[in-house]
């Protein structure tokens, strides 16, 4: 779904501005890597669906707001056909998914409340079309490949508490992974996004702000930006906007954009052979602020940093930035859990 300002032409009206952290960011950070908070984000759970997957735990800011637990424990059902997914997925009752083998859809397909949706094994596949989360609370979708989508690969809108985990997505034809419209409360975890230019939008338009401002909180953590050209993502409105432990690998164009009074905390993730890993402004809108701290940096440009970022509210662990790399390109993806 079209973003409505230019996509690769940077503002001229950038500008750096003084570098300070929001007051009040939690001590969490401070002690990572000392043992006082759990690697939450390594913690397996009992799987509610084919028995066979162990779920990491949710971190970030899906676990706001109530949690976000999907279909909870309502029995799993295995879907292998389009029809079959779509009248799964529609369903007004929770329900745990499990989605076997390629699947093909037309357009963008709706998502209700209450569905947890994930691949059986390394291979399950959704192509063709995407998943639309719209007017949605309380939706998981984990372990899928997305291939060749006819608009957005996965697009989030008017919805709480979703958690995106583990997805392999390639190919699509405007954005792989897009969140806007009064969205919050959204964790995008290990997924590995790669063989496209416009990866992650964050707010669709500059003048949605009587609609975003206060919404759109998301954290993106322990993703594999692989050679995806821009929109790593780009961001309007939300505030704070979490972005750690992410490994950047060969980013054509930019990392991440911090625009239209969002702020966004970028912290120990790992950019290698990234020219612009972050900075402010995008196209035609205007700079937000942008906190980047602890990030391991390969042959890769300084960034442009200004302004403070608000509070921090869960707990979450940083891995060491050296290991990102490895940690990332081990984990994130199909097939891991």
């Amino acid at each position: 779904m079209q973003d409505n300002s230019p996509a690769r032409h940077r503002s001229s009206r950038r500008r750096a501005l003084p570098l300070a952290i929001g007051a009040g960011l939690t001590a969490a950070v401070l002690v990572a890597g000392m043992g006082a908070i759990a690697n939450a984000a390594e913690t397996p759970q009992a799987d509610a669906g084919t028995g066979t997957l162990a779920a990491p735990a949710l971190v970030g800011w899906a676990t706001q707001n109530g949690g976000t637990t999907g279909g909870g424990n309502a029995s799993p059902i295995t879907v292998t056909s389009s029809s079959a997914l779509i009248s799964a997925m529609q369903s007004s009752s929770a329900a745990v998914i499990n989605v076997s083998g390629t699947i093909s859809i037309s357009g963008m397909q709706k998502v209700a409340s209450n569905k947890t949706i994930r691949g059986v094994g390394s291979n399950a596949t959704i192509t063709g079309g995407g998943l639309n989360i719209a007017n949605a609370t309380n939706v998981i979708i984990q372990n899928l490949n997305f291939r060749n989508a006819s608009d957005d690969s996965i697009n989030v809108q008017y919805s709480t508490n979703v958690w995106l985990d583990h997805l392999d997505m390639a190919n699509g034809y405007d954005g792989l992974l897009d969140i806007k419209r009064t969205s919050n409360f959204i964790t995008v975890s290990y997924v590995h996004s790669h063989d496209h230019d416009k990866n992650m939008l964050l707010g669709h338009s500059d003048d949605n702000s009587a609609e975003d401002t206060g919404k759109l909180k998301v954290t993106y953590h322990h993703n594999w930006f692989d050679g995806t050209g821009q929109r790593n993502p780009r961001v309007r409105f939300g505030n704070p906007v979490h972005v750690f432990n992410n490994y950047y690998s060969n980013i054509g164009d930019y990392g991440v954009a911090s625009t239209e009074n969002a702020g966004v905390l970028v912290e120990c993730n790992y950019f290698e052979n990234v020219e612009d890993p972050y900075h402010l402004g995008e196209g035609s809108s205007d700079a937000g602020s942008l906190v980047a701290r602890n990030n391991h940096k390969v042959n890769s440009g300084a960034g442009q940093t200004g302004g403070s970022v608000a509070s921090i509210p869960y707990s979450y662990t940083c891995d060491t930035p050296s290991s990102v790399k490895s940690i990332v390109t081990a984990q994130a993806g199909t097939g891991k859990i």
